[in-house]
């Protein structure tokens, strides 16, 4: 298991707690109760984002032991930490170009468990990534006397989305032990 695996855990907790706090709220609950849900989808994937960066700088650096601190060993490791400036919306095809580019692994053939192949993984996380897009910049203000908008994340999707994160990271993880 990876340190970047066991990082991972820590991090969606915080997702999982959040969407405890929301089913812990008098039913129904208050209108303003959506926020913890679109929280949720933005703590869940932000542990992904971490989870990505931090693996790939693990792998990385284990396979630069036998150069670290060498001319190539510094240059790799910086062009890794420029491109990790730069990596923002992990979506599939971003994801798999980062662990191509750096490690020569494309880890996306490897997203298959459960209910998933790789192209329904794929496919699941850039239509959650785009959903965590709108949760941050989109998210609309109650108007007073207006009905309550729909809300953009439900219960059960936020639920979906943390154990679809859960089997992503560790198939990926799985598919970079396996290298």
């Amino acid at each position: 298991m990876s340190k970047a695996l066991v990082s991972f855990e820590g991090s969606i907790k915080d997702a999982e707690d959040l969407l405890a706090h929301f089913d812990a709220m008098p039913k129904p609950p208050p209108a303003n109760a959506e926020v913890l849900k679109r929280a949720g989808l933005v703590m869940a994937l932000t542990a992904w984002e971490t989870y990505v960066e931090d693996r790939v700088r693990e792998e990385v650096a284990r396979r630069l032991r036998v150069v670290n601190g060498s001319y190539v060993g510094k240059f790799v490791a910086a062009r890794l930490e420029d491109e990790l400036k730069r990596f923002h919306n992990p979506t599939s095809d971003k994801t798999k170009k980062l662990f191509n580019d750096f490690l020569e692994v494309d880890v996306v053939v490897g997203w298959e468990w459960a209910n998933y192949d790789s192209v329904k993984a794929k496919k699941a996380l850039d239509e959650l990534i785009s959903k965590r897009g709108d949760a941050v910049h989109r998210s609309k203000p109650l108007a007073v006397g207006a009905p309550p908008a729909p809300h953009l994340i439900k219960r059960e999707e936020l639920e979906k989305a943390i154990r679809f994160l859960r089997g992503l990271v560790e198939a990926t993880d799985k598919a970079l032990v396996e290298e």
